[in-house]
């Protein structure tokens, strides 16, 4: 018989899904251009609404919702009539850092999200930027972390391949992998496991790749598949796997309709840093099925941890008065980040010059040593690929409008202006970009799509933006400019974040 408290709990559950929009949104590409439709069912009768650019996220995050919470109520309803409570769904499960136990916790299997925290070992090794609060953990920012960890709802084919694998989002994957992940050294210790760092790990250990075949568009496997993979914990709305080659490993990124451009993007970028000088990761261009993938090698060790800008601005509160700019250097330099403005410097200017329209507070970071928590340094610069306007056609790049600018002023010229010191800038260095980008563009599968006069727009604009650096950089004064009004409308981070549903 259910418990009092479960028949509320379900009752609860009931009102709570019968509010959120049923079914699923569907993208149809017409001429080239991506359409986002609503689809469900009502009455028998199948439904489908035209969703405008402003509608599309905010309703992905209801769908998923009403997921997540019909899985809470099938959970329980099979609790109640087994005689099972709540209680049997909660994994406890210890926090680990490599080899240090932080924190104890339990996991509610069910939703996915951490239910209850229990005694702190280690305040030191907690995740940057989850708070304490007189003396106890802020559950919500440890399951704002945790969160961040799983794939966003928003990633090419995730809908599909939650499907296949007959799980409800995507944070039930995160437990399945205990959380391991090839950017740091966090996981998760079940109660009772007989698990060690050196066993499980994914920098010393082969990992499956089921869970990289289903997320690129496999067909459902009838024998189960092996889920212990970093592809659980891969970030970003593109498709993307991990791979080990000869012993190293890999990130494979394809690119999005209709020009598949971000791969190739990759190595523009890659070609212009190397140039000037400026710490990056180096990328090629792959090919699998007709389709261009950007491939890379993972730049964090065993030793060592990635720790995103957005983690480091939560380490304190920001003032409505301080710029987003201001604040992030405010908190890297409370931790002690060496180098943060020669870094931001060089990041602006290239971002300026590819026209980098992704480059939110979760694609970029610091370097930590694992085990020390010493900082080592900014993380050279990676993750450039939405640029050199990706998704536009040839007109619209050469007329330069409406280019997304991120992380801190919503116009790349006012982002421009927080730059300090354009010293190290040389154009000169830059005299073939023109060729880079033509050949890189024109090899034979580049050409099934995007044409000469796209080519050709794209060099133009880049060739303009290096003479407009190239005239702050010369000034004998150049125009410093940081204010609130003109920073990101909205934290573009956070959206990214909220995604993961």
């Amino acid at each position: 018989m259910p418990t009092s408290k479960q028949i509320e709990r379900i009752a609860e559950l009931t009102a709570m899904i019968a509010e959120l929009p049923k079914g699923y949104i569907s993208e149809k590409n017409i001429n080239g251009k991506v359409y986002f439709y609503h689809q469900w069912s009502e009455q028998g009768q199948k439904m489908s609404k035209y969703l405008r650019d402003g509608e599309v996220e905010p309703l992905t995050k209801k769908i998923e919702q009403r997921k997540l919470l019909q899985a809470e109520l099938r959970q329980l309803k099979q609790g109640s009539s087994t005689g099972k409570g709540r209680g049997d769904l909660q994994m406890r499960c210890t926090l680990m850092h490599k080899r240090i136990p932080v924190v104890q916790m339990e996991l509610d299997q069910a939703s996915g999200f951490i239910q209850k925290v229990g005694d702190v070992y280690a305040p030191d090794h907690l995740p940057l930027g989850v708070m304490m609060r007189q003396g106890r953990i802020d559950r919500k920012s440890l399951n704002d972390w945790w969160t961040d960890r799983s794939i966003p709802a928003s990633r090419s084919g995730i809908r599909e391949a939650l499907e296949a694998l007959e799980i409800s989002n995507t944070r039930m994957l995160l437990i399945r992998c205990l959380g391991l992940s090839l950017s740091d050294q966090y996981w998760i210790l079940p109660e009772g496991a007989d698990l060690s760092w050196e066993r499980i790990n994914f920098f010393a250990n082969p990992f499956s790749d089921d869970i990289g075949d289903v997320l690129f568009g496999a067909s459902k496997r009838t024998d189960a598949l092996d889920l212990s993979s970093p592809d659980n914990t891969s970030d970003g709305n593109l498709k993307k796997r991990w791979k080990i080659i000869e012993g190293k490993r890999f990130l494979v990124k394809g690119g999005s309709n209709p020009f598949r451009q971000q791969p190739f993007n990759e190595v523009i970028a890659d070609g212009i840093m190397q140039r000037l000088g400026i710490p990056h990761v180096h990328y090629k261009v792959v090919w699998d099925k007709g389709a261009p993938y950007s491939l890379c090698e993972d730049f964090i060790s065993d030793e060592t941890e990635l720790i995103p800008a957005w983690r480091i601005v939560q380490t304190r509160k920001k003032r409505s008065s301080v710029s987003m700019y201001r604040h992030f250097v405010d908190c890297a330099d409370d931790l002690g980040i060496p180098e943060v403005i020669p870094f931001l410097d060089r990041m602006i200017v290239l971002d300026y010059i590819i026209a980098n329209e992704d480059r939110h507070l979760n694609n970029f970071g610091a370097v930590r040593d694992a085990e020390t928590l010493e900082w080592i340094g900014m993380a050279p610069i990676y993750d450039s690929g939405s640029s050199l306007g990706y998704d536009k056609v040839a007109s619209e790049i050469r007329s330069s409008k409406d280019i997304i600018c991120k992380p801190f002023k919503s116009r790349h010229e006012d982002q421009l202006k927080l730059v300090t010191d354009f010293s190290w800038f040389d154009p000169s260095l830059l005299s073939d970009v023109r060729d880079l980008i033509t050949e890189t563009l024109s090899t034979d599968g580049a050409k099934e799509y995007m044409d000469d006069a796209r080519i050709k727009a794209i060099a133009d604009s880049v060739e303009q933006r290096i003479l407009r650096v190239k005239e702050l950089s010369d000034a004998k004064d150049p125009i410093k400019k940081d204010l609130v009004e003109d920073d990101v409308k909205r934290n573009v981070a956070e959206d990214y974040k909220a995604d993961k549903m």
